[in-house]
């Protein structure tokens, strides 16, 4: 774990932006498509966290960006060239544009000035989306990933953002996979070697902190 000193450089809120991924009804709500998941990230205290830094990043100004994964319902545009997404298809909760699947999950609270991005295809909420050019645009340094999952979503948001300059921490209370013991051995052995890893209350003892501006 970093020190409070090198977190807090770090996650200076006028150049931090907190990225929730896939944090929707359909995926970790109570009628998730995926229930296995889903109960991982609730019982875990994963989504009660991540609506807690979304909370503080609102108080701090800390710019939010939920990126949600949907389909249309004609599912034109949609990538078919994985086995999970052919299997997506055919799960009885399905993540259509404008249902209520689509919409960010409770406790998680969206404020007017958060950023909501949406993609019809592929497995990343970062590459072929509009988030990399949003965050360029917002002042993005670093960015704090959360959310689901830590099988797929996840590692490639954070590969991503290294990948294209951006400084990622990672609050390990705020990401789910499955099974459950797989997410504390992904965090060690592949995004430790690329992220900043840390935990909730750091990064909120971190946003909390007063800050003298020169």
């Amino acid at each position: 774990m970093p020190s409070y000193e090198q977190l807090s450089e770090l996650l200076d809120p006028a150049s931090t932006v907190l990225l929730t991924v896939e944090c929707q009804q359909g995926v970790v709500g109570t009628d998730s498509a995926l229930p296995e998941l889903a109960r991982a990230a609730r019982s875990s205290g994963v989504l009660r966290n991540v609506a807690r830094l979304v909370a503080a990043a609102h108080e701090t100004g800390v710019q939010v960006v939920h990126a949600i994964a949907e389909r249309r319902p004609d599912g034109r545009g949609a990538s078919r060239n994985a086995r999970l997404f052919r299997a997506a298809e055919r799960l009885p909760v399905q993540q259509l544009s404008g249902s209520t699947a689509v919409r960010v999950a409770a406790p998680i609270e969206v404020a007017e000035e958060d950023v909501v991005v949406r993609r019809l295809h592929g497995l990343s909420p970062i590459h072929g989306t509009d988030v990399d050019a949003l965050l360029r645009n917002l002042g993005c340094r670093t960015l704090i990933v959360t959310g689901v999952s830590a099988n797929v979503a996840i590692p490639n948001a954070v590969f991503d953002a290294v990948n294209l300059g951006y400084t990622a921490v990672v609050p390990a209370d705020a990401i789910a996979g499955v099974p459950a013991d797989y997410t504390p051995a992904m965090i060690r052995h592949t995004l430790a070697l690329v992220a900043t890893i840390a935990t909730t209350d750091e990064v909120l003892g971190c946003l909390g902190r007063p800050r003298g501006r020169g």
